[in-house]
């Protein structure tokens, strides 16, 4: 009986760390979706002021002639 029991707390003890180890990979890739979506967002604004910067060169080129 005592063997039966070890090894049944040994069963569980490992569904519980694979459990415990998908909660935390859940985790990370949720982080790392955020830090994603930030690197988007980062990359946009960028492209919003290159933009701006490009249409302000090309006014005072414009003007020069």
């Amino acid at each position: 009986m005592a063997l039966e029991t070890t090894i049944l707390w040994v069963i569980l003890g490992t569904l519980a760390a694979i459990v415990y180890s998908l909660r935390i990979l859940v985790l990370l890739e949720r982080r790392i979706a955020r830090m994603d979506e930030n690197l988007v967002r980062i990359a946009d604004n960028l492209i919003n002021e290159e933009k701006k910067i490009e249409s302000v060169l090309k006014i005072k080129k414009k003007r020069k002639r």
